[in-house]
């Protein structure tokens, strides 16, 4: 892994634009329903912020990609489901998901822009609360003033921690800035914590007989 990692950092430091690219598309792609039921796009921007303390990348251009990101997408969702109305929730793909968009529906319902803003930061429902939020007709103003907030400290929260992990391990671990071990255990890390949680899922899914981002079975005439 360490050999994979090496050539990956050499080439964010020397293509920067690029890894602000991965981290807007991983924030949009996040927010898009159904697709972000099943994109890591958390993983790629907890572990892309691990370069920030190096110099790869600057923290500043790392939260304005994410949140861009995670606005545009959220954003789309949302005019998607407001210009459509009801008639997106039981729409193809979304007729796929009936338990994800039951369940946003119920959490918009009784929490209103409590729910836009908590969404934000509980996979997979994230996807689909805004597009649930504009087929209900919350008004734009209404849903910007809680999306915009959310989004930034959604971007923070996601981005802050890579940068204390890796400052931490060379203040106190007593690793060289120069070395990139730093860069290595934390993206290593985040790896394999996504692992543990995907394989988590898997096992409850398989107990339960499947789980909420398992698309509705086809129903065939006899």
């Amino acid at each position: 892994m360490t050999s994979f990692l090496n050539p990956l950092i050499a080439f964010v430091s020397a293509h920067p634009e690029l890894a602000y690219l991965t981290v807007f598309l991983a924030a949009l792609l996040e927010a898009v329903p159904v697709v972000g039921s099943v994109i890591p796009g958390s993983t790629i921007i907890f572990a892309l912020s691990g370069l920030i303390p190096g110099g790869e990348l600057r923290l500043e251009w790392v939260l304005a990609a994410a949140a861009a990101g995670a606005l545009l997408g959220d954003g789309s969702a949302f005019w998607i489901g407001h210009r459509a109305k009801g008639e997106i929730l039981s729409s193809w793909p979304m007729s796929r998901y009936p338990q994800l968009v039951k369940r946003s529906e119920a959490l918009f319902r009784r929490w209103g822009a409590l729910a836009v803003f908590f969404a934000r930061f509980v996979p997979p429902i994230r996807a689909f609360v805004p597009i649930t939020a504009g087929a209900l007709d919350m008004p734009p103003p209404r849903f910007y003033a809680v999306n915009i907030p959310a989004i930034l400290l959604w971007a923070a929260a996601h981005v802050l921690p890579g940068v204390l992990a890796i400052t931490a391990l060379h203040k106190y671990g007593g690793i060289p800035h120069h070395t990139g071990i730093g860069k290595h255990y934390w993206m290593l890390s985040v790896l394999a914590g996504a692992l543990i949680f995907a394989l988590g899922v898997w096992i409850f899914r398989r107990r339960h007989g499947g789980g909420v981002i398992e698309p509705a079975a086809v129903r065939k005439d006899p």
